[in-house]
């Protein structure tokens, strides 16, 4: 029983060193899922664009830039100095 006790009282001070957050997963997402989701968005509109559908490219075009926007800002870390920029435009 205090073997227990002590491989508990270990991992709170383990825990209690360590600064634990989403900063190394948020940079590995980053740095590997966005690329390949990026590669494999343009994979699909060339295969798309091969079959002579190029109004629906132009629709997905526009969709997906609109969703590179979207993630730019998310990335950024600046999405609040966005929507103070887009709310000056429009209040003045």
């Amino acid at each position: 029983m205090t073997s227990l006790y002590a491989a508990a009282s270990g991992f709170v001070i383990l825990a209690q060193e360590h600064k634990l957050g989403t900063n190394n997963l948020q940079q590995w997402i980053t740095d590997n899922i966005v690329p390949l989701l990026l590669l494999s968005i343009a994979v699909i509109l060339l295969w798309i664009g091969g079959r002579g559908d190029n109004a629906g490219v132009a629709r997905r075009s526009v969709g997906l830039v609109v969703g590179l926007v979207a993630l730019g800002i998310a990335l950024s870390g600046q999405a609040s100095e966005v929507g103070k920029f887009f709310a000056s435009l429009i209040v003045g």
